[in-house]
């Protein structure tokens, strides 16, 4: 993981977001909604790169069984629409019940710039 363009992306510069939802460090985005909002998943530890404080990286049990990527306690998503490096098409989302946004690397919401076009299906 490291910071691209003042947020949180995966190694391949593939933009993170949080789930508004997400209040106790668990995902509550599963099924459909984990369809389109694709969970960052380990098998291991995630390693911290440039920008990112190795610190506040942890993992979160999924429904599924699967560990979850979590940062400041908020799990980690990639968005389906974002289809390459530097995308972040998800940016002020309102689907499944929440708004989605961008992960700064202080682990917060950047609660600005939000997305211009409709993205995804509300539950």
């Amino acid at each position: 993981m490291q910071v691209t363009d003042g947020h949180l992306a995966d190694q391949t510069g593939r933009s993170l977001y949080l789930f508004v939802a997400d209040t106790s460090g668990t995902s509550t985005c599963n099924d459909a909604c984990a369809a389109q909002w694709p969970p960052l998943t380990t098998q291991g530890a995630v390693t911290a790169g440039s920008g990112v404080d190795a610190a506040k990286l942890k993992a979160s049990n999924r429904q599924d069984g699967s560990k979850q990527a979590t940062y400041n306690s908020h799990p980690l998503y990639f968005f389906s629409a974002d289809t390459g490096p530097n995308q972040i098409n998800g940016q002020g989302v309102n689907a499944f019940g929440a708004l989605w946004w961008l992960v700064n690397p202080n682990g917060d919401a950047i609660t600005t710039g939000a997305s211009p076009a409709p993205g995804g299906a509300a539950s």
